[in-house]
C-alpha cells in the first residue's frame, strides 16, 4: 500500500480498511464502469440469494456484467452464485439483479458485502428486493414455504454503517422501525394471493455461519423472536435503508430447525428444496414489480 492513498476511489473494498468502504467516489466509480455497458436507469434492484439464480431467465437481460469487471465489487465464492450484475428489465420495468451475493462468512465485512447496493442505489434504483434461502423454526411451518420478511434481528456482530458517515449518503443514525416498507409487503401479499402461493410472514435473523446452528442455538434464537435464520441479507437491508430505498425481503424456507426433531441438513439438499421453490418466488417478484 505503499504510496497509495486509502481514500483512492480505484481500490477496491478488499483493499482498503472497513470504514473506507462506503464512500460516494468508489461508488461513483464502479457505476461508471457499468454505465459504460449498459445505459438504463434501473427502478428496482434485486439481490438474488443460494439457489435463486434463475430469475435471470425471467429477466429480459440487455447485458450481463461479471462482478470481476466493476470496480470494488467483491466476488462471491458460494456454489450457485453465479457471480454476475444482469441489467434489462423485469415486469416492463428497467431492472438490475446481483445474479450472486456475498456473505461475511467469506471473509468479507459488512460494508463490501452491501457496497453493491451503494452501486446500484447511485444507478438509479430505488426500490431494493432481496430474497434468500434460510432454515425454518416455526414449527408450523414446512420446507419449501416462502416466507415475507416483516422484520430483521442482526446477530452478526458487524454494522455497514460503522465508522465515519458520509451524510450525502444518508443519515447518521437512519431509523429502523419499519426497515421492511409495508405498502411492499402489502403488494407481495396481493401477488402471492392471486396465484394461490402461501406466503408467510415473519422475522429473519442473520447470524454469520458458516456452520449451521447447534439445537440450542435454534432454541435460543426461537426464543428472541426470529421465525428464521440466514447469513444475510441483514447488511444490504441497512445500507438500503441508510440510502432511503424502499425494501421488499422474501425467504425461501429450505429446512426446518426444530431443536427436538433436528435432522442434518447438507449444502445440496438446501439447495435442491430452493431450487424447488424458486418458480413460486420468481413468480412473486416478478408480479411485485409489474404492479410497482
Amino acid at each position: 500500500m505503499m504510496g497509495v492513498r486509502l481514500d483512492d476511489p480505484r481500490l477496491a473494498p478488499a483493499q482498503v480498511p472497513a470504514r473506507h468502504a462506503h464512500t460516494r467516489a468508489q461508488a461513483s466509480v464502479a457505476a461508471a464502469a457499468v454505465r459504460d455497458r449498459y445505459d438504463g436507469a434501473p427502478d428496482v434492484a434485486i439481490i438474488l440469494g443460494t439457489g435463486l439464480g434463475a430469475l435471470a431467465d425471467e429477466m429480459d437481460v440487455q447485458v450481463a456484467i461479471p462482478y470481476e469487471d466493476i470496480p470494488g465489487f467483491p466476488l462471491s465464492t458460494v456454489e450457485s452464485h453465479a457471480g454476475r450484475l444482469l441489467c434489462g428489465t423485469l415486469g416492463g420495468r428497467p431492472a438490475v439483479a446481483m445474479q450472486g451475493r456475498f456473505h461475511l462468512y467469506e471473509g468479507y465485512t459488512a460494508q463490501q458485502v452491501s457496497f453493491p447496493v451503494r452501486v446500484m442505489h447511485q444507478l438509479g434504483a430505488r426500490t431494493l428486493i432481496v430474497s434468500n434461502a434460510c432454515g425454518g423454526m416455526h414449527p408450523l411451518w414446512d420446507a419449501g414455504d416462502l416466507m415475507l420478511i416483516a422484520d430483521h434481528i442482526n446477530l452478526l456482530g458487524d454494522n455497514p454503517l460503522i465508522g465515519p458517515n458520509d451524510d450525502t449518503l444518508g443519515p447518521r443514525f437512519p431509523d429502523m422501525s419499519c426497515a421492511y416498507d409495508r405498502d411492499l409487503r402489502a403488494i407481495a401479499r396481493q401477488a402471492a394471493a392471486a396465484r394461490g402461493i402461501v406466503l408467510r410472514e415473519g422475522v429473519y435473523v442473520a447470524v454469520t455461519g458458516p456452520n449451521l446452528e447447534t439445537p440450542a442455538e435454534y432454541r435460543f434464537l426461537r426464543a428472541i423472536g426470529a421465525d428464521v435464520v440466514g447469513m444475510s441479507t441483514v447488511p444490504e437491508v441497512i445500507v438500503a435503508v441508510h440510502a432511503g430505498m424502499r425494501v421488499l425481503g422474501l425467504s425461501i424456507i429450505t429446512d426446518r430447525c426444530l431443536p427436538d426433531a433436528l435432522e442434518p441438513a447438507t449444502v445440496e439438499q438446501i439447495i435442491a428444496v430452493a431450487a424447488k421453490a424458486e418458480p413460486r418466488l420468481t413468480a412473486v417478484v416478478r408480479d411485485v414489480v409489474a404492479r410497482l
